[in-house]
C-alpha cells in the first residue's frame, strides 16, 4: 500500500522502519487504512490528523508501503481466507516494531483493529481519531474554539462501526461541544442511528434499479434537519452522505467534514 501520508506543511510522516533504523521510539502507530491512503477526500482527513497530532506534541509513524488492508472488507464480504491473509501479515508487520498503540480515522479499521486481530495474536490498544481528539482536548494539548463555524447550524452523523458496533457516541460530540457551536441532533441518532450504507462491504455493491439508496434517505434526514454542516468520522460515511447530498442537488448548501477537519480549521 502506498501511503500519501503527508502534513499540510509537506512534512513527510515518519514509518516505523524509519524510527527503528535511527534507534528512535514513537508514542503511536496512526493506521492510515486504504481510503486514508488512496481516495482523495479521505487524504484530507489523514493530513488533517497529522497536523492535529503535530500541533499537540505527540511523535507517530505510520507503516507506509508495509501497511496493507485490514481485512474488513473481505471479511464482511465472506472471505475469510483473504481477511486471515492480510490480518496475519499486518499482525506480523506491528509485532516485529513493537507497536503497542494505535489510532486510526477509519471505524471500520478501528473494529478490525481492536475487536477482531487479539483472536489471532494482534493485541493492541487501539483507539480512533475522534477519542484522541476529545483526549488531547480534555487534557489541554489541543486549544479549539468554534472559529468560522460559530452562528452554524452543525449535526453528527453516527457511523455503524463507531456507534452501534463499539457503543462509542459521547467523544464526538464532546470534541463538537467543546467548539462551543451549536450542535443539532438528528431525528435517527445514537443507538437508533441510520447507516449511510456502506457497512458490511455494501460500499462496493450495486443497488437494484428503482431503489431509494440509504444514503439519499440519510440526506433527506440531514436536509430536513436544517442543518449548514454534517460532521462524520469515517471515510466511508463521508463519500456516501455526500453522494446522498448531490442525488439532492445540495452539495452546495450542507458542507460534509470529518471531525479532525472541523478541529483544523
Amino acid at each position: 500500500m502506498h501511503i500519501l501520508a503527508q502534513t499540510t506543511n509537506d512534512k513527510v510522516v515518519k514509518t516505523a522502519a524509519e524510527y527503528l533504523s535511527e534507534g528512535k521510539t514513537y508514542e503511536i502507530l496512526f493506521w492510515v487504512g486504504c481510503a486514508g491512503s488512496f481516495d482523495a477526500r479521505a487524504q484530507r482527513v489523514t493530513k488533517a490528523l497529522c497536523d492535529i497530532l503535530e500541533k499537540a506534541g505527540i511523535t507517530f509513524a505510520i507503516l507506509g508501503t508495509e501497511e496493507k488492508c485490514s481485512g474488513d472488507p473481505a471479511r464482511r464480504a465472506g472471505n475469510e481466507f483473504v481477511y486471515q491473509m492480510l490480518a496475519v501479515q499486518n499482525i506480523e508487520t506491528m509485532n516485529a516494531y513493537g507497536v503497542n498503540k494505535i489510532v486510526t480515522a477509519c471505524p471500520h479499521c478501528f473494529n478490525t483493529l481492536k475487536n477482531e486481530y487479539p483472536a489471532i495474536g494482534g493485541n493492541y490498544e487501539v483507539i480512533h481519531h475522534t477519542q484522541l481528539i476529545e483526549e488531547l482536548i480534555h487534557t489541554g494539548k489541543l486549544k479549539v474554539d468554534g472559529g468560522s463555524f460559530k452562528g452554524k447550524k452543525i449535526t453528527y452523523h453516527d457511523s455503524c462501526y463507531m456507534g452501534r458496533v463499539n457503543g462509542v457516541y459521547e467523544a464526538p460530540r464532546n470534541v463538537i461541544k467543546a467548539l462551543d457551536i451549536d450542535l443539532s441532533e438528528l431525528k435517527r441518532s445514537r443507538t437508533n442511528g441510520l447507516c449511510c450504507g456502506a457497512g458490511g462491504a455494501q460500499m462496493f455493491k450495486e443497488d437494484e434499479p428503482g431503489d431509494k439508496r440509504i444514503n439519499v434517505e440519510r440526506a433527506d434526514e440531514i436536509i430536513a434537519s436544517g442543518a449548514d454542516i454534517v460532521v462524520a468520522n469515517c471515510p466511508f460515511c463521508l463519500t456516501m452522505l455526500s453522494d446522498g447530498l448531490k442525488a439532492r442537488e445540495k452539495q452546495d448548501n450542507i458542507m460534509v467534514y470529518d471531525l479532525s477537519e472541523l478541529i483544523i480549521q
